[in-house]
């Protein structure tokens, strides 16, 4: 790919990047059976199928490992979908399966994100795809030729507005005016032609056109389409109305580096019912006087500037909401500052009890330190494209870790971590506090971030944050034991809740896991102590409860739970590296979900 271009695209998935988040989970994992000794180097296997349960051979398969500048591995699946990477360093790694047509399945967009490890079999699994096909004609009936047509997710396949930006997909017009899009996620779209596509890499004539909508329409009124995994739409037929657009000028000022090579890119986004859609991205090249936006429909929009830095760093405006009414706009200054960063430590804590003896200990390179910005309920005026930002990063040899780019904003921060016997006993950041005199000598405060955040600021550097992770970690799995005639209701919880009244408000002895149709759950990566048992319902808007039973915030939740759980008089007791299987856990009656207002935090 040559230089120029690569610039330009990569900075354009940068925005993609922070736009979209980092959907990952801030708890221990729980691993495979582990022995004292690990292989430097080993193999990743695996098969991809379909949702039949067959298998997909000529599958392209990438591994991306975690540690920065990982260069992916890639690899092909054969006639019976299996694939093997061997040669791989022990880091974690994200696997990607990709083949014309299929999809992963969606996920909770607040669910973890799957890593593996050395040594590990895994099975990949893909949908087909929907398919939205039809035509674009001119007002007179004629064929519209090589004209861009894209679908917008508006919602999921569970009615809810996507949380990021909305899958887009686009292609263009054959000579017979026909399109075909293929591969959408299940969920509704609406269908546009005209206009300058988000991603769309080449000029034509129909770049400065305001988006026509299927139908026939502007974006108020467009057909909203609903497509199944596997379903073909025909006939989403458009009459291209042909409307000049309007122009969207400006130039980023700020945090600009004079000798990067890097342009400056600007994203436009419409938000309509809270819902994002992209349109378009635009570029101020470095030493030049400013970026523009062709073929803008009359509405209201969100503008912001991404810039690089040589240091790597990435500095981001605020969103600048605009509106267009009618005449081009000219002249927005988007002003871009520094992101923050956050630095520390991972420590390790040995135990001295006996059963804790010749344990694994957790590999650092198989750690992974994560940041997510905590944002439930954005401002209405502020576009969810623009609401969400995480990053992660695993720590050095050296247990030393550093994540940037962080936009302005409170997190919640964590660790993924792969050792059986060890857990998560704190995390907390150590600062000076200032004296009440100069005569008294400075004081260290110590901030508890699993319970409280962290607030970050555009261009903070926070230092001295300390993951303490500890040997002696236990575990338990077991049965929900059921009635005659009984069945595992849908989205039940067991929960564990600290029972002594020292760990009352210790957030990370709080756990969840949700019972399968089989009545078996597991919970791991345990603090030894005591602890109530209590089995839940979720509620309907309650999602990955596994990691929002610890969220800053989510106060109430924890003594809703916390009261069901000392009435239930249900409890257990965990030694140092304790291992309780086959336990059975009676279903009585689980206790209700919490309101929304309860579960939340005055």
């Amino acid at each position: 790919m040559p230089i120029r271009k690569s610039n330009h695209y990569r900075s354009v998935l940068v925005v993609i990047a922070i736009l979209c988040g980092i959907s990952v989970s801030a708890v221990a994992q729980s691993p495979r059976d582990e022995t004292p000794t690990q292989s430097t180097t080993g193999a990743i296997s695996g098969r991809v199928v379909n949702e039949n349960g067959q298998p997909l051979p000529n599958v392209s398969v990438s591994l991306r490992g975690s540690q920065p500048l990982f260069q992916p591995r890639m690899t092909t699946t054969d006639s019976e979908g299996n694939f093997q990477v061997a040669g791989l360093d022990p880091v974690l790694y994200g696997i990607l399966a990709f083949t014309p047509a299929y999809i992963t399945p969606p996920r909770d967009p607040d669910s973890p994100a799957n890593y593996y490890r050395v040594g590990d079999t895994v099975t990949v699994n893909l949908i087909k795809g929907g398919v939205i096909t039809g035509s674009v004609q001119s007002p007179n009936g004629e064929p519209v030729v090589q004209v861009g047509v894209r679908a917008v997710m508006v919602r999921d396949a569970n009615a809810q507005a996507p949380r990021y930006m909305g899958f887009q997909t686009q292609k263009t017009t054959d000579d017979r005016g026909i399109y075909r899009l293929y591969g959408l996620p299940p969920g509704t779209y609406v269908v546009s032609t005209g206009g300058r596509g988000t991603f769309s890499s080449s000029f034509d004539p129909y770049d400065t056109d305001a988006p026509t909508y299927a139908p026939s329409s502007p974006r108020d009124t467009a057909a909203e389409i609903t497509v199944r995994a596997g379903e073909e739409i025909s006939s989403v037929d458009i009459r291209y109305r042909g409307e000049s657009g309007r122009t969207v000028s400006g130039f980023v000022t700020g945090a600009l580096d004079p000798n990067s090579t890097f342009s400056s890119n600007v994203t436009l986004v419409q938000t309509i019912n809270r819902v994002p859609m992209s349109s378009g991205f635009a570029f101020q090249p470095s030493g030049s006087k400013g970026y523009v936006f062709y073929g803008i429909a009359d509405g209201d929009y969100d503008l912001v500037a991404q810039s690089s830095i040589s240091t790597g760093d990435v500095a981001l405006s605020e969103p600048r909401r605009i509106s267009v009414k009618g005449a081009d706009i000219t002249g927005i200054e988007l002003v871009v500052k520094p992101l923050s960063s956050i630095t520390g430590r991972v420590a390790l804590e040995k135990s001295e009890a006996a059963e804790c003896k010749n344990k694994r200990q957790p590999l650092f390179s198989e750690t992974l330190v994560v940041a997510r910005r905590n944002d439930k309920d954005p401002p209405k005026d502020q576009p969810r494209s623009f609401s969400f930002y995480g990053s992660q990063g695993s720590p050095t040899k050296a247990g030393e870790f550093q994540l940037r780019n962080l936009a302005p904003g409170k997190y919640n921060i964590g660790v993924r971590f792969f050792a059986r016997y060890w857990y998560l006993r704190s995390i907390a950041r150590d600062a000076l506090a200032a004296a009440t005199s100069a005569a008294k000598p400075k004081t260290v405060k110590r901030t508890d971030l699993a319970r409280d955040g962290l607030d970050l600021k555009f261009g903070e550097r926070q230092r001295d944050v300390t993951f303490t992770l500890t040997e002696g970690a236990a575990s338990i799995r077991g049965t929900i034991k059921l009635g005659a005639g009984e069945a595992v209701p849908p989205k039940l919880y067991v929960h564990l809740i600290p029972a002594e009244k020292e760990n009352a408000e210790d957030v990370l002895r709080f756990f969840a896991d949700e019972v399968q149709a089989d009545g078996t759950f597991a919970l791991n990566n345990l603090p030894p102590g005591r602890y109530w048992t209590v089995v839940r319902i979720a509620g309907a808007d309650e999602s990955h409860l596994e990691t929002r039973v610890r969220a800053p915030g989510e106060t109430g939740l924890r003594t809703q739970i916390r009261g069901a759980a000392e009435a239930a008089k249900t409890e257990l007791e965990f030694k140092p590296c304790q291992n309780v299987s086959d336990y059975l856990l009676p279903l009585r009656a689980p206790i209700p979900a919490a309101s929304k207002e309860s579960a939340t935090t005055p």
